[in-house]
Parts: structure tokens; C-alpha cells; sequence
């Protein structure tokens, strides 16, 4: 009796493994190669495989082979389109292009520091010494400025 239901319980494993293996490869060839395929192929290419790999989603995902699995996958948050990986060449092109900008400022500067060497007329003793003037007579900051009562600094004189 008990041999019986052995036998019987090893040819129902036999069958599943077997009925696996055949639904472990996937209906659609092109399924199977997703992946490395996927910028190769033609737009109307890419909507009937999305379409497919919707159509399975649809299903219980425990009858779902591996490669549908991975290529449901790829389509959804697969590095292809915006999500691609920038090149190296990318990375050469951006230090260039800011070493470019860094000289082309730096020699502006250079240049507008060349052209303008004369001082303000404001930044000379004179000058500041009548804003301090104009200033008490203004009665600037009274309580610990320049109009204050023993104001001891030296207000806007800045240059020797």
C-alpha cells in the first residue's frame, strides 16, 4: 500500500519537474533576450514586447520564468533611455569645458583689473575725514557711533 502512494507521489514530482522545465523557457524567443537586446530593436519591437510582458504580469508570478521575471524587470527600471549610464567621454568633456570657463573668467578679470588702475576719489584721508565730519553734524549713530559722547575711533577713516 504504502509502495503505491511512493510511486505515485514520485511520478507527480516527475510530472511537475517536468511541466517546469517546460514552462522555464519562455513562449516569445525575443523575451529571453531583452536585456541585451532592447536598444537594438525598433520601436514597434519595444511595445509588443512591453505588451507581452504585461500580458504575463497579468498572471500568477509563480508561473513567470526566470527570464520573464528579468525582463519585466529591464523594462521597468532596466539603464536604457534616461536612465542610461553617462559615458566616460562625458566626464572628459565637462573638466574641459569647466577649465575652459575658469581661464576664459580668470583672463576677464585679468584684463578688467589692467584697463582700471586709477583709485576712487573717495579713497583718499581727505575725503574720509569730512565723511566723519558730515557725519557728527548729521548726528550718525548716537549712542556707540561716531556722534556719540567719547567716541574714541576712528569712523570711516580706513586708509593711512
Amino acid at each position: 500500500m504504502f509502495r503505491s502512494l511512493v510511486r505515485i507521489n514520485q511520478h507527480q514530482i516527475l510530472n511537475r519537474t517536468v511541466n517546469f522545465s517546460k514552462r522555464g523557457v519562455s513562449s516569445t524567443p525575443a523575451i529571453t533576450e531583452v536585456v541585451g537586446k532592447w536598444n537594438t530593436l525598433s520601436p514597434e519591437e519595444q511595445s509588443d514586447i512591453t505588451k507581452k510582458i504585461e500580458e504575463l504580469q497579468k498572471q500568477d508570478w509563480q508561473r513567470l520564468s526566470l527570464e520573464e521575471k528579468k525582463a519585466a524587470y529591464y523594462i521597468s527600471f532596466g539603464n536604457y533611455g534616461p536612465r542610461e549610464f553617462y559615458e566616460s567621454r562625458h566626464t572628459g568633456k565637462v573638466i574641459a569645458g569647466v577649465t575652459g570657463l575658469l581661464i576664459v573668467s580668470s583672463g576677464f578679470f585679468y584684463m578688467t583689473k589692467k584697463a582700471v588702475t586709477e583709485h576712487p576719489k573717495t579713497l583718499n584721508k581727505e575725503w574720509e575725514e569730512a565723511t566723519n565730519e558730515r557725519m557728527r553734524q548729521q548726528k550718525a549713530n548716537p549712542i556707540t557711533g561716531i556722534s556719540s559722547e567719547g567716541y574714541k575711533g576712528k569712523g570711516y577713516v580706513v586708509s593711512d
